[in-house]
């Protein structure tokens, strides 16, 4: 049993006494900014203080920042294994970048073009929550569509010294142009998905963080969802 899972559940159980972000039936990015940026952060779940580390990179204005968990050497023994997922170690390696021993923080303009992405989740229901990113128009590419379901965790919850957003599911969607497209896909592309909740997840913190990439690895489009409050 990992050492820090009691102090996970102690996160988890903060996180659930602090008045919700959102209790929502959907939430989506309509209305709200478009990512200049996008910061990933990386930690080896061996770290047990880098989750603390005050020298953390914040996202700057207009960036948004995604925080991700490897699996560590120690396997379940490691401080953050309760948080560790394998699509930390995928995304890593689309980016062409090794795992670090501890952590590492990297930056990505979003490249400017005329195209809108749209990103919504609807409300959690037994453990799973449905989860769409849709690109317009849905001409050129190929494009690599990434959708992270992350929890958003508040600057000095479990010591953080900067606010999370702690990915708990990926979806990922190759959009290829090999074929003829329908009169839909030229419009629009689209994926949508049920997605799992691992365990400890609050609910009432989850939004999602969509992106598009091109074949040459480059963000053509970013968004994020926004789910206001409604008690």
């Amino acid at each position: 049993m990992s050492r820090l899972f009691p102090r996970i559940c102690v996160l988890a159980a903060a996180l659930a006494a602090v008045p919700a972000l959102h209790a929502q039936s959907s939430c989506s990015s309509d209305g709200v900014a478009r990512p200049a940026a996008l910061v990933e952060r990386f930690i080896n779940a061996d770290c047990q203080g880098c989750w603390s580390d005050a020298k953390t990179p914040a996202a700057g204005k207009g960036e948004v920042a995604l925080d991700w968990v490897l699996p560590g050497s120690r396997g379940d023994d490691a401080p953050l294994s309760s948080v560790a997922r394998r699509d930390a170690v995928q995304r890593l390696a689309a980016l062409k970048q090794a795992p670090p021993a501890e952590a590492a923080t990297l930056r990505a303009a979003v490249v400017k073009q005329p195209r809108s992405l749209r990103v919504a989740q609807g409300l959690a229901f037994n453990g799973y929550v449905a989860a769409s990113i849709e690109l317009k128009p849905g001409t050129g590419g190929p494009w690599t569509a990434w959708l992270a379901l992350v929890e958003t965790v508040p600057a000095g919850i479990e010591g953080s010294p900067v606010e999370r957003n702690l990915v708990r599911n990926v979806l990922q969607a190759t959009w290829n142009n090999d074929q003829p497209l329908s009169r839909e896909e030229r419009m629009r592309r689209i994926e949508s998905r049920s997605m799992n909740l691992p365990e400890g997840a609050n609910p009432q913190r989850m939004r999602v963080v969509g992106w598009v990439e091109d074949a040459r690895g480059r963000i053509v489009a970013a968004a994020q969802s926004r789910c206001d409050a409604t008690q």
